[in-house]
């Protein structure tokens, strides 16, 4: 039984690979790592925006969410931040960061919060190298029974990890006192209202 390689000689005397001389398949793979480096930069930027886009529609989701689960349990539903730590996240320092995710549960107790005991109707994890920040701070926002939020409207602000407002990726997640809930692009934040 005769085994065949992939490389032969060519009659020139050169070593080939599949119909490609060595010098061949040298070039090609320089040509593929030039063209990886020019792209690298782009695809990055890339990313970024699409992480953001990503936690920002799963907040707009949690909020409409919430807003449906407080009108059928007759209020007493809350969104509250995980903390710092929670999967690796260490950049949810404050009550205002919300980078390591959320959580919605059932505030039995009425407290406005999310206690160990109080069922979670649904937990959400945000994508690694995301920010994350309230307006107003607070670590939880509470629902009444129309599904309106206990207090001022809601505002967040997404961006990229180490970057600022000004990154075209950045996008805001705006709840009015009505309950009305919308993506904003980067040139609309902070949001009004």
């Amino acid at each position: 039984m005769r085994t065949s390689t992939p490389w032969h000689f060519t009659p020139h005397g050169t070593m080939a690979v599949g119909g490609l001389t060595l010098p061949e398949l040298l070039i090609a793979m320089a040509i593929l790592a030039l063209l990886a480096a020019v792209a690298l930069p782009s695809f990055t930027a890339l990313l970024e925006r699409w992480r953001v886009h990503q936690t920002a529609q799963q907040l707009q989701s949690t909020l409409h969410y919430a807003r449906s689960e407080a009108i059928r349990r007759s209020g007493r539903v809350v969104i509250q931040k995980l903390p710092n730590h929670t999967n690796g996240c260490t950049s949810a320092s404050t009550a205002r960061d919300w980078d390591c995710g959320w959580i919605v549960c059932e505030d039995r107790n009425g407290d406005g919060s999310c206690g160990a005991t109080e069922p979670v109707l649904q937990r959400i994890d945000t994508p690694a190298r995301v920010q994350v920040a309230r307006t107003g701070g607070s670590a939880s926002i509470a629902f009444n029974r129309w599904g309106l939020v206990s207090g001022p409207w809601l505002g967040f602000t997404l961006i990229p990890l180490d970057k600022t407002v000004s990154h075209p990726g950045a996008r805001g997640v705006c709840m009015s006192s009505g309950g009305r809930v919308r993506i904003i692009s980067q040139e609309a934040i902070p949001c009004t209202g």
